[in-house]
């Protein structure tokens, strides 16, 4: 029994350590758990709704410095990547703003039809 006891907390040490090398973790270290668009504050209790935004859209380009993250609630996330979709498919999106950005780079659905066929 302490075997197996002993090995389930190994390999929960092992996990943690290792979601902590992801960028959401890093990011989470980086900067304050608030929303850089709304400014809503986070806690332990309601950390699952504040996610990493890619400022370049490019979810491989992670820089250690966190200089591509920004920490978005997961309504102002979504409302930004939808005015990415609105702006590349001509419905502005963008207005009142001088910002550029490139497209996404991310596509969850690409594989789409793909994995339906088989």
């Amino acid at each position: 029994m302490s075997d197996k006891l002993d090995q389930v907390v190994a390999r929960a040490r092992r996990e943690r350590e290792e979601r902590e090398k992801g960028y959401r973790e890093r990011a989470l270290k980086l900067y304050p758990w608030v929303c850089g668009r709304c400014g809503r504050e986070f806690t332990r209790s309601n950390l699952r709704e504040l996610t990493v935004h890619h400022r370049d859209h490019n979810h491989d380009h992670n820089p250690s410095d966190g200089s591509n993250w920004e920490l978005l609630c997961l309504y102002c996330h979504d409302n930004e990547h939808s005015r990415l979709l609105d702006a590349r498919y001509g419905g502005g999106g963008e207005s009142g703003s001088d910002r550029k950005r490139e497209g996404a780079t991310h596509n969850p659905f690409r594989d789409l039809a793909d994995m339906l066929k088989k």
